[in-house]
């Protein structure tokens, strides 16, 4: 199966689809706005020094000054012991740095309003599996990797990758990583920080910037070291030259497969993937046998519901149902990749009595998952029929990024029906007549609404400008949601 990542670059945002087999099966997306500066490494200079708030302004080249406390200067990471970090005093701010001195810091939080960013010394470099970690002789593994023999696989491997240079802390996602792609993640980190060395001494300046986090062309070429990539095709040939260079430096085993694109139509038409990225955003999911998923995302968690839909089988029904959910098992990994769905999941498979048919499908949920870059967890069937996972939270989904919440459901994803709104006009009314001594009254609404009130529900109208003895009129305003309307007393 052939396997291509295609690059759409423009100034104002970055897109990057994996394409499996002419299937898009993720989708990446880095937009200039919203594009932060945590984890750049600076060559600061420090420009105060607050005793009274143990902290310090450093000046790293931006807006503001930025902030580093000294809880901030002394080193926080995975591998020191909690007795450790407890023993340990945090030193007054005037002992550990002075006005004027130059510092080698990274920002852990952007600026924010009238605030500068925040800063740290305790700096760390990372790749897809490792974080790399200046001056410290320490291999540290994650506690969310909770097998024991597992923990000392990659302990092991990443042990004999250890140089004067500094230590690494091995992260979540590196669990069950072949060998070769962590020698491959800490030879790169090794390069990067040589790097950052070189430019800190070379520098002249007091507030140059040494390491900036990759751009989500480049994180996504240093994050597929390792995996099988037959060729990459970049449509802007600025960034097609700047990502030979960087292969060449770091990850030369992609260099050849780089391609820039030339052609006249998007580089995302080639294999259908903006439709394939608006149906991402839709809530049913059709599948080749006429079934289909319904996938809602809220805030607790996603559910995924299937249905055998105009899928009827040839058979029986037990063989239809256990087709149907064999078919649904590809279709949720991918969506769940391709949406980057994270958190807890709930998948409503159609019932199924056989218990080797629940087995089969559970089997093929698990080899599908395994696909998934992304850490996944997964639960057999419960009592109620249900399978809950969860998803490694990464970034937004592509919901998220995409869209807001509708300005007419606020979100909820339904509205009052016409009749609904009719009665609420109408007890509106006379709550307003209880209250105030008024002769007649102007209604003004949605079209659809004041359709009903003048033909549908004219009769309840009526009745109430009898009891009130008093005349209603109604008026449709063509810029009002079906939700909403004004009473106004004449």
């Amino acid at each position: 199966m052939s396997v291509e990542l295609l690059m759409n670059i423009t100034p104002t945002e970055t897109r990057v689809a994996l394409v499996e087999g002419g299937v898009l099966q993720e989708l990446h997306i880095e937009r200039q706005a919203t594009k932060g500066i945590v984890g750049n490494i600076y060559k600061g200079k420090v420009c105060r020094v607050l005793p009274g708030m143990q902290a310090a302004f450093v000046d790293i080249g931006l807006e503001k000054a930025a902030f580093l406390h000294a809880s901030d200067i002394v080193p926080h990471t995975e591998c020191v012991a909690q007795t450790e970090k407890a023993q340990f005093k945090v030193a007054d701010i005037s002992e550990l740095v002075r006005q004027g001195q130059d510092i080698m810091v990274q920002v852990v939080k952007d600026p924010l309003g009238t605030k500068g960013a925040r800063l740290t010394t305790d700096i760390t470099v990372p790749s897809r599996y490792l974080v790399f970690m200046p001056g410290s002789e320490h291999v540290g593994v994650s506690q969310r990797i909770e097998s024991a023999e597992e923990r000392d696989r990659l302990k092991a491997v990443t042990q004999g990758c250890l140089d004067e240079l500094g230590g690494y802390i091995i992260r979540t996602a590196a669990e069950g990583a072949p060998e070769n792609e962590l020698v491959h993640d800490a030879a790169f980190l090794q390069r990067v920080w040589r790097k950052v060395l070189t430019r800190r001494q070379r520098s002249k300046s007091k507030n140059k910037l040494l390491y900036q986090d990759l751009g989500l062309a480049f994180r996504i070429l240093r994050d597929f070291v390792g995996t099988q990539i037959d060729r990459v095709r970049i449509d802007s040939n600025l960034t097609f030259n700047q990502l030979k260079e960087f292969t060449n430096e770091f990850v030369p085993e992609l260099e050849d497969k780089i391609e820039y694109y030339p052609g006249e139509s998007p580089i995302f038409d080639l294999f259908d993937v903006e439709n394939e990225v608006q149906r991402a955003l839709e809530r049913k999911v059709e599948l080749k046998s006429g079934g289909y998923l319904i996938i809602d995302q809220t805030e607790a968690m996603t559910t995924v519901d299937i249905n055998t839909g105009a899928f009827v089988g040839h058979r029986n029904l037990d063989e239809t149902i256990f087709n149907t959910n064999i078919e649904a098992t590809q279709a949720i990994a991918r969506q769940l990749r391709l949406r980057n769905l994270g958190g807890i999941i709930i998948l409503d498979f159609i019932d199924m009595k056989s218990a080797d048919h629940k087995r089969r499908v559970f089997t093929s949920l698990e080899q599908a998952l395994a696909k998934d870059r992304v850490k996944t967890h997964i639960n057999d069937f419960s009592p109620l029929g249900l399978i809950e996972m969860t998803r490694k939270r990464t970034q937004e989904s592509l919901e998220h990024i995409f869209c807001s919440a509708c300005e007419e459901c606020h979100g909820r994803g339904y509205v009052k029906t016409v009749e609904t709104v009719c009665y609420e006009v109408l007890r509106e009314i006379l709550r307003v007549n209880r209250a105030y001594d008024v002769d007649r009254f102007v209604v003004y609404t949605a079209p659809s609404v004041a359709e009903a009130l003048q033909g549908d529900e004219s009769h309840s109208l009526g009745e109430l400008t009898l009891f009130m003895s008093k005349q209603v009129e109604i008026h449709a305003e063509p810029m009002y949601g079906q939700e909403q309307f004004d009473v106004v007393m004449m």
